[in-house]
């Protein structure tokens, strides 16, 4: 019993984390969702989806989606920024001089996103325009997040970094207000649970780091790179490493909770609900565990590696592989109730709104999916 009132307080303050942050079932603003990373939406959605149009732009798309305000933001590989409508048609571009491969972020109508010369750039979501860069000393390959400062004054932003740190910047100004250092590349995205951000790295340590000074609260080893991102369920991390091994961590604890091996690589990043985690792996399985022990509930095979990240949407879960397509398995027997053949690898993760999912491919192109 005590058991079970632990796990349903973690997963509403997992909600509540969510509501503050934004997320609702007509918007996908940041990579996974969220900053706690968890890659859930309430949306419910059908058993089947509908090519509703395509956009093109110069370049492959390694970049993953976001949707706020009816609006669509990427990056692309041919150095541009693209904002377009819900039906696919361009609104504005932003030249950044080189690739774009991390996913965006939405917030108080500015879009945040690094790019591979490691400048974060701040730019205005109605027009384009910049409003202010950040400088990295490396490539900036995952995504920002944002959490509170102190006394929720103004809002820090979180991003990682080739030249080893976790940078923290203040949204508004683009100031930076601390940065930790690690020990090799940070090539995934920091989640946050409002308290500690949460990242791995090619160090083969799992770091926590207070949000409020930068300083170290502990690492936990893995013995190889973490080339992904984690998700956060409160004090609980779920992420995976290269060598095919999943973890649960807790972060309170600092000491893991369980670990599954035998898989293949991890390179993208765990979907949460309140008893379930759901992972994509090089081995070209989905996997989906018990979130309590490990135990392993289903997979499914796809023809591809799996680099982008699921998304669970009520009863569902949307992903898509580098065998060209796009799936919708059930959640709870991981059977395929739908796939759509795009023809082109795809590691984008998927945006996930109401009526509506939005990827992009290899090929170039911005997929969107929905109902005729």
């Amino acid at each position: 019993m005590r058991e079970t009132k632990i796990k349903i307080l973690l997963f509403i303050f997992s909600l509540s984390w969510l509501v503050c942050q934004g997320q609702d079932k007509a918007s996908w603003p940041g990579y996974r969702g969220n900053s706690a990373l968890t890659g859930y939406t309430s949306v419910n959605l059908q058993e089947s989806f509908q090519l509703l149009w395509e956009y093109e732009t110069g370049d492959a798309i390694k970049s993953s989606p976001v949707i706020n305000k009816g609006r669509i933001y990427i990056g692309s590989d041919d150095g541009f920024v693209y904002c377009l409508s819900e039906k696919g048609e361009l609104i504005w571009k932003y030249n950044a001089e080189t690739s774009v491969e991390a996913a965006p972020l939405c917030l108080d109508n500015t879009v945040y996103v690094g790019s591979l010369e490691g400048v974060l750039l701040a730019l205005d979501a109605s027009s384009g325009a910049l409003k202010w860069k950040y400088h990295t000393e490396g490539q900036i390959s995952g995504a920002t997040s944002w959490v509170w400062s102190p006394g929720k004054k103004e809002k820090y932003l979180l991003t990682g970094s080739y030249d080893f740190n976790l940078h923290c910047v203040a949204a508004g100004s683009g100031k930076r207000v601390w940065q930790y250092e690690s020990d090799n590349y940070i090539n995934g995205t920091p989640a946050t649970n409002g308290r500690i951000a949460v990242f791995g790295g090619c160090d083969g340590y799992l770091h926590l780091v207070s949000v409020t000074n930068g300083q170290l609260v502990d690492t936990l080893s893995v013995g190889t790179y973490i080339a992904s991102s984690a998700a956060l369920d409160g004090d609980y991390a779920f992420f995976g490493n290269y060598d095919g091994e999943f973890f649960c961590a807790d972060c309170a604890g600092k000491k893991m909770i369980w670990k599954y091996e035998g898989a293949g690589p991890f390179l993208g990043s765990p979907a949460l609900t309140n008893d379930r985690v759901v992972i994509g792996s090089q081995n070209r399985y989905v996997y989906c565990f018990n979130k309590t022990d490990g135990k392993l509930l289903w997979k499914f095979k796809t023809l591809g590696k799996v680099d982008g990240s699921p998304v669970i949407a009520g009863d569902k879960v949307v992903i898509a592989s580098g065998d060209g397509r796009l799936y919708l398995l059930d959640l709870n027997t991981g059977n395929k109730s739908w796939s759509y053949e795009i023809g082109s690898p795809v590691s984008s993760t998927p945006a996930v709104i109401n009526n509506m999912i939005v990827v992009g491919a290899r090929d170039g192109r911005v997929y969107g999916f929905g109902i005729k």
